[in-house]
């Protein structure tokens, strides 16, 4: 069998072509992916070259983590699945090219188990199940957050799943006054904000050189929650000594976070809608990479599939 499948050949360098696809074995099954999200976070990296070197990174490499399709067949196994809407979170079922993270194509194989069922309803949406798992791990681990910091996607996941989970509305910084659009609660430019006790920030911009910014604004013994994916952090000691500060890192969300999740969104308590801005067709792939990286308007590009 083969695929059609976004194969980055080399940092910036970013084709559309076929590949052929591994058979699938008993508990596998075949999907035909509908929608799949491009990350503005590890896809960002990948693209650049500038990843972090770990187990699987390499290119030639299909990259992707957030696509929705519909089983179409599967091994002995599993054959009941077949015509299940689902959420593929990466796949590793090419014979060229490494599955780092693999979702990225026009139809893969991957193990039943993690081929996770969603509501065929969501539509595009349903791509966000992976961000808005990772919001829910990020805010589960511990206390609510008071502080966000930045508005993107997973900003705003993380402040609508704080909500939902009964927590008070959290601040929200955002540097961009394009996206101070609040949706319940409160996002200001960071400038304007002379708190420094709050017990919980999180933050989902990324950036950098965050730690420092944020132990500024923590009260005493307060957590900062590293939500986003960084290279290399590094931050003032004495500042973060005076306050006893705690540093949490949010890894990977579990199958667990993605049950509970999806629990949020089917009682109503979450909504996953006006987080996708762009949408683009497969076709266009090699526009549509650099567009979201670098375009200010674009919060979340999906490519559709379905004329592929």
């Amino acid at each position: 069998m083969e695929t059609l499948a976004v194969v980055l050949e080399a940092p910036q360098r970013l084709v559309l072509r076929p590949l052929a696809l591994n058979a699938p074995g008993a508990a596998d099954v075949l999907v035909d992916i509908v929608w799949s999200g491009i990350s503005s976070g590890t896809e960002r990296l990948l693209w650049s070259g500038t990843m972090p070197v770990f187990p699987g990174m390499g290119y030639p490499l299909v990259p992707g983590y957030e696509s929705v399709g519909r089983i179409v067949d599967a091994g002995v196994e599993a054959r009941g699945r077949i015509g299940e809407w689902v959420f593929v979170p990466g796949a590793n079922c090419y014979r060229d090219a490494r599955g780092l993270f693999g979702g990225t194509a026009q139809r893969v194989v991957l193990p039943s188990a993690r081929a996770l069922p969603v509501e065929e309803s969501l539509g595009a949406d349903g791509i966000l199940t992976a961000l808005a798992a990772t919001a829910f791990h990020a805010v589960a681990g511990g206390a609510a957050p008071d502080l966000v910091i930045g508005h993107g996607v997973l900003g705003r996941l993380i402040a609508r799943i704080a909500i939902a989970s009964g927590a008070p509305a959290p601040m929200v910084w955002e540097t961009n006054p394009d996206r101070r659009d609040g949706d319940g609660y409160t996002v200001i430019d960071p400038a304007e904000d002379d708190r420094r006790d709050y017990a919980t920030i999180c933050d989902a911009s990324g950036a950098a050189d965050i730690l420092d910014t944020a132990i500024a604004r923590l009260g005493k013994r307060g957590e900062i929650v590293l939500a986003g994916f960084y290279d290399r952090l590094s931050f003032g000691f004495p500042p973060a000594f005076q306050r006893e500060a705690r540093v949490r890192i949010a890894a990977e969300f579990t199958p667990a976070d993605v049950a509970a999740t999806l629990g949020l969104v089917g009682s109503g308590a979450l909504r996953l809608d006006r987080l996708i801005s762009h949408v683009r067709p497969a076709a266009a792939a090699t526009d549509a990479y650099p567009a979201a990286f670098v375009d200010p308007a674009c919060r979340k590009m999906v490519l559709d599939w379905r004329a592929a």
